[in-house]
């Protein structure tokens, strides 16, 4: 049950291209029903078995680069080529209603809202090897060998920024992981500095 006046709690996952994110955050979901997805906006290219509106909101670069003009983004970046951020109104909505929010993000993309939302829940999800890291990349067949080389360089420099993220998890096996994850998000929301405390000894008057 959702308390009254209680604030939701924003969680930001993000991890290497390849790790196995997606299927991480599926589990998660699957333990914790009321937990929101944020979802992201891009300029990709939709992939094979990903839906517009639950994957990403998938627009064109002219439709994003209005956004940015109006000011729609609470943070946005570019990767690859493409653009990636997230709308202020998938975010703010839902933690005003008690909501918790979670939001898979690259490590420019939480740093930015780490700065904005300073009670946000960061979680790195790493691999367990970087072989096991390429195996992956190579596997999923959606890259070509350029590309899995530039990925394999930016996970290089994104590996500087898991040092400012609160928590690091190891995905060994995806359930597993999971459940570390929910772990991390109900301790959360025991710490002391997110309760609405209340006086129970009333003052005599």
């Amino acid at each position: 049950m959702i308390e009254e006046n209680k604030k939701g709690m924003l969680v930001v996952i993000s991890g290497f291209s390849g790790v196995g994110k997606g299927t991480v955050v599926q589990h998660v979901f699957e333990s914790l029903p009321t937990l929101q997805f944020s979802i992201s906006c891009t300029t990709r290219k939709m992939r094979q078995g990903e839906e517009n509106g639950v994957n990403y909101f998938f627009l064109s670069e002219e439709e994003f680069e209005g956004k940015i003009k109006r000011g729609e983004f609470v943070e946005y970046t570019k990767t690859f080529g493409n653009y990636y951020g997230t709308l202020k109104s998938e975010i703010d909505r839902p933690l005003k209603k008690g909501v918790d929010v979670l939001l898979e993000l690259n490590v420019v993309g939480a740093r930015n809202i780490k700065s904005m939302y300073p009670d946000a829940v960061t979680i790195f999800i790493q691999p367990p090897s970087i072989d096991v890291l390429k195996a992956r990349l190579i596997g999923r067949g959606t890259d070509s060998q350029e590309s899995i080389a530039r990925r394999l360089k930016e996970i290089e420099v994104e590996s500087k920024d898991i040092k400012n993220y609160d928590y690091i998890v190891t995905n060994k096996v995806a359930a597993t992981c999971a459940d570390e994850i929910v772990g991390i998000i109900n301790s959360e929301h025991r710490r002391v500095c997110r309760q609405n405390l209340k006086n129970l000894f009333k003052s005599e008057e």
